[in-house]
């Protein structure tokens, strides 16, 4: 379900609080020594469309962000693990500066889910003396926290604690761990004894466990939803975070230095960066608005100029991609970021020409832009991913239509902007439509002739977070099992026809082959090749390459699926995923068999009697 807002007026944080909390750490940090081993899970089953490429060649910019902070707030010792690269990484045998690491942090997509708790149990092989204070985060962390902890006597592979928010979070976490951890005691020591005197509660976006005497969960606290930074100029340089990456390879444990900046443009060519946030659309099938409290959020011009610079300096890199949710959400904004980077140079070089960036908008706002296209191609921008989603806005109404979609298209083509939609198959459309545009390959086939570089198709599912999520259960349209094969969480990544009313789903998982294939094709490619002078030709042949090898990983990993789907058994469910361990918030009461928590009132106590102790 979607996540409940704040009260209005406290959404964000206030201005300067993540500096000063940087600037109160930088202080404490060197005392402590403390090293930190994040790893960022990845699940290879996910390898295909529109993902490949893509999902190796980008350092992901949420782990490299909350390295990046680690750095600026004083914790020197930080490597970064990619399981995209170090694919037989096993936290049980990580050793960093010649020491198990006093920090482990395990950072996942829902859809890599099981290979974060894979390293979460091995994790928790470590002796119980030497352990890691065990950190998970990241997106499914915001929606399903409770994954990472474990109720099973037989397996106690849990994190101990689950950041639910952003780096401010984390950061605050390790403020209070820092300000009562002893002298020589462990990270893990000092969270038990924080979380038993209520410490953690006052940081909202926590979730943590309460235990029995052996260990295993029986309690969950959540601390609420996180306050959110409003100002981007206040996260630190990404610069940072690329020179914690760990080398690809096949060893187990970690090196002994990290990736070399001269190696990192070969391996991760393309830059995800952070340039905007939020979305004024509520379509219910998308968590973002809700996750962003309704806000859009953004960094300045100049300082997304700078950092473009910084990057390109420091590591070659050229090709960047905005993590926006709707780049053009704020068009007064827009105009001021891209009037930046259209004029900005250093040393008497302008950045437009050693730099490209891409990112996300919608039809709607394209349109309203049209004007302002060839400034924005000026500025450095080569392509938009635009969500389309259904051109005849019947599955979702976001302005758009048919003809404003062709029109968008043509005038970002005019502009030397590539477009490149994102659609998404649903039940009531049919593969094919005569004398309309309502079929999937209908509106395909419309969008390559409109100038679209690439495609992305992808099938309805449950969306973590979203307003359609429990509602596609309780409807009895998700599948539980297909005959006899349990529905896994790398399935979720609309690759899949994992939930319909169909009475033949496999025609489903088959429309989404045929679909790209009217895209991608032998045929497509010839006709890219004989348009020698169009603009974007270039952009067009390497997006058919990528195509058609990709399309042949969604067949070779969807394809028994689909004969599943249409010889086997539906096992329907009506019940949204939900928490086996029960969850309460932190100004709940307490049940009776709970162990007691000491709250916030009884803390300053709690902390005289601590500073009575020797070291």
């Amino acid at each position: 379900m979607e996540l409940p807002r704040r009260p209005r007026g406290d959404e964000l944080l206030r201005p300067g609080e993540l500096l000063a909390l940087r600037r109160r750490l930088r202080s404490t940090a060197p005392r402590h020594d403390l090293t930190a081993v994040l790893a960022c899970a990845f699940d290879h089953r996910t390898r295909m469309l529109p993902f490949i490429y893509a999902d190796t060649r980008m350092a992901p910019a949420g782990v490299r962000a909350v390295g990046s902070a680690l750095v600026d707030s004083g914790f020197e010792k930080v490597r970064i693990v990619l399981q995209q690269w170090n694919r037989r990484f096993q936290p049980s045998r990580m050793k960093l500066d010649g020491r198990i690491p006093d920090l482990f942090m395990v950072s996942s997509m829902a859809i890599h889910g099981q290979e974060a708790m894979a390293m979460i149990r091995d994790a928790c092989r470590i002796d119980e003396a030497s352990r890691p204070l065990i950190i998970a985060g990241g997106p499914r962390a915001v929606y399903e926290p409770h994954l990472f902890f474990n109720d099973d006597p037989a397996d106690h592979g849990s994190a101990d604690v689950v950041v639910t928010g952003e780096e401010f979070v984390l950061l605050s976490l390790l403020d209070v761990l820092l300000n009562l951890r002893a002298k020589g005691e462990s990270m893990r020591s000092a969270f038990y004894r924080a979380r038993d005197q209520g410490a953690l509660d006052a940081i909202p976006g926590l979730v943590y466990p309460i235990v029995d005497r052996s260990g295993r969960p029986i309690e969950l606290v959540n601390t609420g939803v996180q306050r959110l930074l409003g100002d981007l100029d206040e996260l630190p340089s990404p610069v940072l975070g690329y020179r914690l990456l760990e080398p690809p390879g096949r060893r187990a444990d970690l090196g002994s230095e990290p990736l070399p900046a001269n190696r990192i443009r070969r391996l991760s060519p393309i830059s995800s960066v952070v340039l905007t946030y939020g979305c004024k659309f509520a379509c219910p099938y998308c968590p973002i608005p809700a996750y962003n409290q309704r806000q859009h959020r953004l960094k300045s011009g100049p300082r997304i100029a700078e950092e473009l610079d910084q990057l390109q300096r420091t590591y070659g890199l050229r090709y960047f991609f905005g993590a926006d949710d709707n780049f053009f959400n704020d068009h007064a904004r827009t105009l001021d970021i891209v009037s930046t980077l259209a004029e900005a140079e250093f040393d008497g070089k302008p950045l437009r020409q050693r730099v490209r960036w891409h990112t996300e908008v919608t039809v709607h706002d394209t349109l309203k832009m049209r004007e302002h296209l060839p400034l924005i191609q000026e500025s450095g921008c080569r392509g938009l991913w635009l969500g389309v989603e259904d051109m005849t806005a019947t599955l979702v109404k976001k302005g758009q239509n048919a003809n404003k979609t062709v029109e968008a298209f043509h005038l970002l083509c005019d502009a030397g902007i590539g477009p490149h939609p994102m659609m998404m198959h649903h039940d009531s459309q049919p593969l094919y439509t005569r004398k309309s545009n309502y079929g999937i390959v209908n509106q395909v086939s419309q969008l390559r002739k409109a100038g679209a570089i690439s495609v992305q198709v992808l099938m309805l599912v449950p969306a973590r977070g979203s307003v359609l999520h429990n509602g596609t259960y309780e409807s009895g349209q998700a599948f539980e099992s297909v005959a006899g094969r349990v529905v896994q969480p790398w399935m979720h990544d609309g690759n899949y026809v994992i939930a319909s009313h169909a009475d033949r789903p496999w025609i489903k998982q088959i429309n989404l082959w045929l679909a790209y294939l009217s895209f991608y094709n032998p045929l497509s490619l010839i006709a890219a090749l004989r348009r020698r002078k169009a603009k974007l030709r270039d952009k067009r042949l390497a997006m058919q390459l990528v195509g058609m090898i990709g399309l042949t990983q969604n067949l070779r990993r969807t394809f028994m699926w689909m004969l599943r789907l249409a010889m086997g058994r539906f096992k329907r469910t009506v019940h949204p995923p939900v928490s086996s361990i029960p969850m309460r918030a932190v100004d709940d009461d307490l049940p009776t068999d709970t162990p007691q928590i000491i709250t916030s009132a009884q803390l300053t106590h709690a902390d005289k009697a601590l500073s009575q102790l020797p070291g």
